[in-house]
């Protein structure tokens, strides 16, 4: 049985595995270019949340063994697919005829970044050769010379003998360097974030810039707060004239959403990784799942759930092949898992809030007695969305 294998069906078997363990277990028990113990833990990468990456990235630095450079190329290589790249795994070993970087990643808006991943900077890289590479990944037609950096990963945060070796050189202007645990801050934060823009941003800090005015290192940590800061303060939908505004609940940010992913993987019998706030993917890509959560409003008179949903959110599961809604209505027990087809089809007759160039649609949910209700503009239809309730807790 592969590795992959028994994480589906048994998880809870390799929860407490070291990464040696898993590579052990992977094919034929060792990391080789091309071989099947490689391709069995690329895939379980796939698989596992970001805190197990990074733990497996923790073994790798704090008890290295015969693979664990390799493993931790590996790792990076997963970590710059979690930031949003098309990544092509490179060698482990340099072969002749064979361009030897250990990854490419390609960012949407078409920048390719060349990475080489080391677990320590104890040894000066040649950087003649990692030049080479990038070169000759120009000259395959891989990456486009004028989009196109390199990234040095290190196991280790104190990186001053690589810095001062890349500003002695004449390569200065097409390098960057960044430790594993950084790497990992920023997929956190992307993980914590919506704004597409504010994705963007983060990718750009990986590529080579001159940093003697700060502003764009001042946007990415200002931007950082404000998108954090939206769903404390979206309002609640513009109310129609019949309608009273002392039903108009006060926005109180909560964050459920994995517990309601794990219901969704139950119900749907797939693994989500995490790719945004809201957002989640099964690895392969396939299925995708915006989930929403909200406090309960009014729960002694009118229980109500308020969630705001947006254009980026739409174009997600537009484009899966199935995509998913689901609503956390005031726990992860009471989750309502929607096609994302019979959603789409209801947004034209609900609330919108535009400021500026920056839109949402507000999707309201009432509880009535055993029946939840989406709640729509005056004169548009309320529909009842009970069926998609996963887990009744005490309706």
């Amino acid at each position: 049985m592969s590795l992959l294998e028994i994480w589906k069906r048994s998880p809870e078997q390799l929860r407490d595995k070291r990464v040696q363990q898993l590579i052990a277990i992977s094919g034929d028990g060792k990391l080789s270019d091309g071989g099947v113990g490689s391709s069995e833990f690329r895939a379980f990468l796939t698989q596992v949340s970001s805190d197990d990456l990074n733990r497996y990235s923790e073994d790798c630095l704090t008890a290295p063994f015969q693979d664990s450079g390799f493993a931790l190329q590996d790792i990076v290589n997963e970590l710059g697919s979690r930031l949003g790249a098309t990544v092509t795994p490179g060698r482990y070993r340099g072969a002749a005829g064979q361009i030897g970087n250990d990854g490419l990643w390609v960012f949407p808006d078409s920048h390719g970044i060349v990475v080489e991943a080391k677990t320590t900077d104890a040894y000066r890289i040649d950087l003649n050769k990692v030049i080479a590479y990038k070169a000759a990944l120009i000259q395959a037609q891989k990456v486009s010379p004028d989009r196109v950096s390199i990234l040095i990963v290190v196991g280790r945060e104190d990186t001053g003998d690589l810095e001062a070796q890349v500003r002695g050189s004449r390569f200065a202007w097409d390098i960057r360097i960044i430790s594993v645990n950084a790497l990992f801050r920023l997929l956190r934060i992307k993980e914590e974030v919506d704004d597409p823009e504010m994705i963007s941003r983060i990718h750009k800090v990986l590529v080579p810039r001159e940093f003697t005015r700060l502003d764009e290192i001042v946007d990415l940590v200002f931007s950082t707060a404000e998108d954090l800061r939206q769903e404390e303060s979206e309002t609640t939908p513009p109310l129609g004239p019949a309608e009273s505004s002392a039903d108009q609940p006060q926005f109180t940010p909560v964050a459920f959403h994995q517990k309601c992913i794990e219901q969704v993987e139950k119900a749907l019998g797939r693994v989500f990784i995490k790719r945004s706030r809201s957002t989640f993917t099964t690895p392969e890509g396939d299925h995708a799942v915006v989930c929403m959560v909200s406090k309960e409003h009014d729960p002694d008179q009118r229980p109500n759930y308020w969630f705001a949903f947006y254009p980026h959110q739409k174009d997600l599961l537009q484009g899966a092949p199935h995509g998913y809604v689901a609503l956390g209505c005031g726990s992860a027990t009471r989750l309502l898992l929607i096609p994302a087809s019979d959603f789409i089809a209801w947004l034209d007759g609900t609330w919108v809030t535009q400021k500026g160039e920056r839109f949402y649609w507000h999707i309201v949910v009432y509880k009535e007695e055993t029946r939840f209700v989406l709640h729509r503009k005056k004169g548009e239809t309320r529909i009842e969305v009970t069926k998609y309730l996963l887990q009744h807790d005490s309706l």
